[in-house]
């Protein structure tokens, strides 16, 4: 069970009650210890949590006109929050950005990240490789700054990190934003300390920031105070937080020991990193939507799809239409996080995953079609394009009607709704 499914279930003895006395308060609080704990969360911060919740609960009364449930639910929902640490909100002017980290935590793709995201919104953004140690690290990050489409500088071969750090700050002081992306070790040894100290004399950072993997669990807090001492951190970086059940437990210990999150990363693609919110975080462990964030990832997926917000508007769906709606959900990211942001975030497992198939094999049937095809569906009722279309695709006839009786469901259901007038003024408005 991961964290969001055990809070959802202990959030449900609360809201499935009729009375809300000690004793649901004590079952609820059961629930919710061995949810925490089994995700990492500090056995302290679990007892202190709790003991809080059970005080407001039964020694608080709901304002007038709230049910107790609802208060209840929302004393939960602020503590878990507060436990989770407070939100963040990009510096977006100039500024130089130092980060470290241990082996693993993932500082080279980060950086890469960070630079698009600071890029993304005007700031002219470049990533400086003062990693020595890694052996792949200079291609790795060179390949990611151009993907990213932000400036590259590092010196292949050389040995002092200090070196390559003065000189990319000499090179680099037309950029807005500069990140230093360091070495790693698999402990915070002297070799590192002087390492980063040197390095940071040098580029002169405005922030340090300290990258951690969220599957270290606990152990982030006591990370990021040992690397306090050496360099006072700005903040923290949690990364994969898409993949470790673990997260929970890292963001409450980086909490805990008074270290910022400024950003975690959701994803492998280069977009998948936000500032954090805690408010967010929890919203959507509990399967509260995300609207903002789902018309974010829309205007992202348009932008990247190079596609036009027009032609995703209810007029004529064809196939052409379909493909460029299935373009833009493939660049919103898994299927998952996109329903995360719907809030149907219990959906079976295998059902994503089958769903996520069947778009992606789509994509490739109608890759397949002439123009024609994809503008006028009653071609396809041709059994010899029907065949040339599944060998061309690389998928069998009967994915292919699959397909064409998909599409034609779907598009009486847009048909209805182009008659609602209100339903497309809304959705209008939506897009």
């Amino acid at each position: 069970m991961d964290l969001g499914e055990g809070l959802r279930k202990a959030i449900a003895i609360i809201t499935r009650s009729t009375i809300i006395d000690a004793k649901t308060i004590r079952e609820f609080n059961k629930e919710l210890q061995k949810t925490l704990l089994s995700a990492d969360v500090g056995v302290r911060l679990v007892l202190d949590l709790t003991k809080r919740i059970e005080e407001k609960a039964l020694k608080s009364k709901p304002p007038q006109g709230v049910a107790p449930t609802d208060y209840i639910t929302s004393v939960v929902y602020d503590e878990l929050v507060a436990l989770m640490g407070a939100s963040y909100e990009p510096l977006l002017k100039k500024h130089r950005i130092l980060l470290m980290g241990l082996y693993g935590a993932g500082k080279t793709t980060t950086a890469a990240k960070l630079a698009k995201y600071y890029q993304d919104r005007g700031l002219s953004s470049a990533v400086v490789c003062c990693d020595v140690q890694r052996p792949a690290a200079f291609e790795q990050l060179e390949t990611l700054a151009k993907q990213a489409n932000v400036t590259f500088f590092g010196i292949k071969g050389e040995k002092d990190a200090a070196k390559i750090a003065k000189l990319g700050l000499e090179r680099l002081k037309d950029k807005q934003v500069i990140i230093w992306d360091t070495s790693g070790r698999n402990a915070l040894d002297r070799d590192l300390i002087d390492e980063l100290k040197a390095v940071s004399k040098e580029a002169k950072p405005d922030e340090a920031i300290l990258v951690i993997s969220a599957d270290t669990g606990q152990i982030a807090g006591k990370q990021a105070e040992e690397f306090d001492k050496v360099i006072k951190i700005s903040g923290v970086i949690v990364t994969k937080m898409d993949g470790s059940g673990r997260g929970g437990g890292a963001l409450s210990a980086a909490a805990a020991s008074k270290a910022r999150v400024m950003f975690i990363t959701v994803g492998e693609k280069l977009p998948d990193i936000e500032p954090y919110s805690s408010e967010k975080f929890i919203g959507g462990l509990l399967g509260i939507p995300d609207i903002a964030g789902l018309v974010g990832s829309v205007q992202r997926a348009l932008e990247e799809s190079k596609l036009n917000p027009d032609d995703m508007q209810l007029e004529d769906l064809n196939f052409e239409t379909f493909y460029l709606q299935l373009k833009t959900m493939g660049g919103m990211g898994p299927l998952k996080n996109v329903f995360g942001m719907m809030g149907a975030v219990d959906l079976p497992k295998e059902v994503v995953e089958r769903g996520e198939e069947k778009l992606n094999k789509y994509k490739v049937i109608i890759s397949s079609m002439t123009k024609e095809e994809r503008l006028n569906e009653k071609l396809l009722h041709n059994p010899e394009r029907v065949r040339r279309i599944a060998k061309g695709s690389g998928t069998t006839e009967k994915e292919v009607h699959e397909l064409i009786s998909d599409f034609n469901k779907m598009r009486k259901m847009f048909d209805l709704m182009k008659n609602d007038r209100g339903f497309k003024k809304r959705f209008a408005k939506f897009m």
